[in-house]
């Protein structure tokens, strides 16, 4: 009869191990397919007349849409951790990983102007500023960043100092012409802040809400990627969280409580500092980072836990996910090529110039009366469509990286 104090013991120790540097977490993996899932369907409304939620807020608040890209920062600062410690253990050096990280970073930041001019490329007009962008110079900070430091309080302590002075920057800096925030113009002006105020400075004519006038403004504009730099120094912060020799039960705890601290310290920020998506403010950083982390939670207990990555139905319900995330840049890239091939494809009907995009949403999702449902399945076909090639990818075993 076999020892039940020899049998159990290997269990308990593989429990609190902490995941191998080869190990590939699902969780994080369903997690990264999702997040890009939702980023096709919300870059890709369907029109005029989606619901609220489907679409970013206006200005201040906060809709589901507005935390797709933190949600995938988020993501970013997790797997930086776990692809470091890989390349570390598998013998590359510090000055190998270093050049590795800032090849990554040009690569994707010139990714990222290759899809927003594509297909025609008006030079006078190409925005430089976008979602690639953002997150290669967030990478490439907290990238470097953990590499010459992993001690967790020197994270933490740049996380405050960028939280705080960015709210600093925004409240107290005087905007030119205008004044300072809160006494001679209002705070958080959607046209008169620092913030699109220096970007209309670096970048005029190549902004994404671009105007002849002065209300021209970038989301991901210059400033705006200081807190930015904050949403991912959270999930590097969870990335060590989930690399530690603690029980899985314990990191489910652990991801718990963090969601909870996150939402509640920027809702209660956001009294004073609010909710804002486009100038990125660092109660919107808190309170993303709250949703991101409790999204998490349910897929580590999920997939990590509870072991659905094993049984059929578990597969069935992460098969989709997996394969969006592993190729989520990809994934990204053709959702946004994909109208520009559309526009370079055009033929008369009804006496009118249209693409084939125009025309099957015309014949077809028009159909719908409701804006909202027709919205809504305009965006969940548009998503299924750039899922084939993914798919095939995938069959293929092909793993685009960069």
């Amino acid at each position: 009869m076999a020892n039940p104090t020899l049998t159990a013991a290997p269990r308990k120790v593989a429990e609190i191990a902490a995941p191998s540097a080869s190990r590939r977490l699902l969780s994080l993996d369903a997690l990264r397919g999702l997040t890009i899932a939702f980023m096709i369907m919300v870059n890709n409304p369907g029109g005029p007349g989606a619901w609220r939620e489907m679409d970013h807020s206006p200005w201040n608040g906060m809709t589901a849409t507005d935390l797709v890209f933190p949600g995938f920062l988020f993501i970013v600062g997790i797997t930086t951790v776990f692809s470091i410690e890989a390349r570390l253990a598998r013998g590359a050096t510090r000055a190998q990983l270093a050049k590795h990280i800032i090849q990554r970073a040009v690569i994707l930041f010139g990714l990222g102007i290759v899809i927003h001019g594509f297909p025609y490329y008006h030079l006078a007009h190409l925005r430089i500023y976008g979602v690639l962008q953002r997150i290669a110079i967030c990478y490439l900070v907290v990238g470097l960043f953990y590499l010459v430091d992993k001690r967790v309080w020197t994270k933490v302590l740049l996380l405050a100092v960028v939280l705080v002075g960015y709210w600093g920057l925004v409240r107290w800096v005087p905007v030119p012409g205008a004044g300072v925030p809160g006494r001679d113009v209002a705070f958080l002006d959607r046209n008169q802040n620092i913030v699109a105020w220096v970007d209309r400075q670096l970048m005029p004519g190549h902004l994404y809400e671009d105007a002849p006038t002065y209300d021209a403004r970038d989301p991901e504009g210059l400033l705006s990627d200081i807190p930015a730099i904050g949403t991912t120094l959270i999930g590097l912060l969870i990335g060590l969280w989930l690399r530690s020799r603690r029980t899985i039960s314990t990191k489910t705890l652990g991801l718990v409580a963090a969601a909870a601290a996150c939402m509640a310290a920027g809702y209660f920020w956001s009294i004073w500092f609010p909710l804002n998506k486009k100038m990125w403010t660092s109660s919107f950083v808190l309170a993303s980072a709250g949703w991101s982390l409790a999204l998490l939670a349910l897929t580590w207990w999920a997939v990590e836990q509870k072991g659905w990555g094993k049984t059929k139905t578990g597969k069935a319900l992460l098969w989709p996910w997996l394969v969006f995330g592993a190729n989520a840049i990809t994934a990204y890239a053709i959702s946004e090529w994909l109208h520009g091939v559309f526009n370079l494809i055009t033929f008369h009907a009804g006496g009118k110039l249209v693409d084939p995009e125009q025309w099957i949403y015309l014949h077809s999702f028009m159909r719908i009366t409701d804006s909202g449902w027709r919205a809504l399945a305009y965006c969940l076909i548009y998503t299924a469509i750039c899922f084939i090639p993914i798919w095939a990818l995938y069959r293929k075993k092909i793993f685009i990286k960069i």
